[in-house]
């Protein structure tokens, strides 16, 4: 499928799931107006979902492990999958049965579509001890100590994306995320918030503890080129941006907003996990927001009153910050 630039995407008709969790809000909050929009989530939040009608978004209230998905269309241009289930009562059952056979259930009633973008997680991969690790890096239990269910339940998706791909004959890329973050939040603004309440930030004693910064807006431009890479049999792609490491990026959030960072050191933290991203590259994907820019630029979104000197400055030469009233909500 061919989609070029994502202004090509103007007019097509895109199912996406998790329209209120960090990811799919970035991307939804681009294509709105652009594409025709069938967003799919369980829309706890009735405030969500009115804002998204608001938008122009047509809203489908399903569970997709249980719901009738008949009100989806068969031959959508696109499908993008960003929901996720992270159950906290470490529920295996419950997040195999959503993640997994929620993903079949979509793919078998849009069983048309041109192409299918399924955003899984570099979750998927053993912990390699730093070294960054292509596509066909083993897999393991890499999330465990903090998400027990989360990488086992992410690999079974992939599974049953890729029998899906074939079964049904329908292009399906699987793109494994690293680190997004920007207006929306991510894993850097929970940092801040744990540096404003006084926490020392966890970190595995193999440091440095590297991973791939994604600002959303780098994240939305790749989603055509990923779009276009989507084939029979399914194919798989690292998603990440610049490798930097927590305690840089904890001391880069420190340094505009004068908030110490504190680290603790527990085997229990996720250890490192940078991506080898050579096949992303191949496919034109480049990162234009440079990770300090894009921590600004975060800040600036979500607690914009605890920039200081030229970080500040520089907001207000800039454009509004946007997204600041939103809040991770998992739909």
């Amino acid at each position: 499928m061919q989609l070029g630039p994502l202004s090509s995407l103007r007019g097509r008709c895109v199912v996406l799931t998790g329209p209120t969790g960090q990811v799919g809000r970035a991307v939804v909050r681009r294509l709105a107006g652009e594409a025709e929009i069938i967003a799919v989530a369980r829309f706890r939040d009735s405030a969500a979902r009115e804002q998204l009608e608001a938008a122009g978004v047509r809203c489908v209230a399903a569970d997709l492990a249980e719901a009738d998905l008949s009100a989806l269309p068969e031959d959508p241009d696109a499908v993008l999958h960003f929901a996720v289930s992270k159950n906290p009562q470490a529920d295996f059952a419950a997040d195999l049965r959503a993640n997994a056979e929620g993903l079949g259930r979509l793919l078998s009633r849009c069983r048309r579509a041109k192409a299918v973008l399924v955003c899984s997680s570099a979750a998927v991969y053993a912990y390699a001890g730093g070294k960054p690790v292509s596509e066909d890096a083993p897999l393991g239990d890499n999330h465990r100590s903090l998400l027990p269910t989360y990488s086992l339940s992410k690999i079974a998706a992939e599974t049953v994306a890729r029998f899906a791909a074939r079964e049904f004959s329908v292009p399906v890329v699987i793109a494994r995320l690293s680190v997004p973050y920007g207006d929306e939040g991510g894993w850097p603004w929970y940092h801040l918030l744990m540096m404003q309440a006084g926490h020392a930030v966890p970190v595995h004693p193999e440091r440095p503890n590297t991973y791939n910064l994604l600002h959303e807006d780098d994240l939305v431009a790749h989603v055509p080129l990923l779009l276009a890479a989507a084939s029979v049999p399914a194919a798989t792609f690292n998603w990440g941006g610049e490798v930097v490491d927590i305690e840089t990026w904890c001391e880069e959030l420190g340094r505009i907003t004068a908030l110490e960072p504190r680290f603790e050191e527990s085997e229990r933290a996720i250890g490192a996990l940078p991506l080898d991203t050579s096949r992303l590259q191949a496919l034109g994907a480049r990162i234009r927001v440079p990770w300090r820019e894009g921590l600004r630029r975060m800040v600036a979104a979500r607690n914009p009153e605890l920039l200081r000197g030229e970080a500040a400055r520089e907001v207000s030469a800039g454009a509004r910050p946007r997204g600041a009233d939103c809040r991770d909500d998992p739909g």
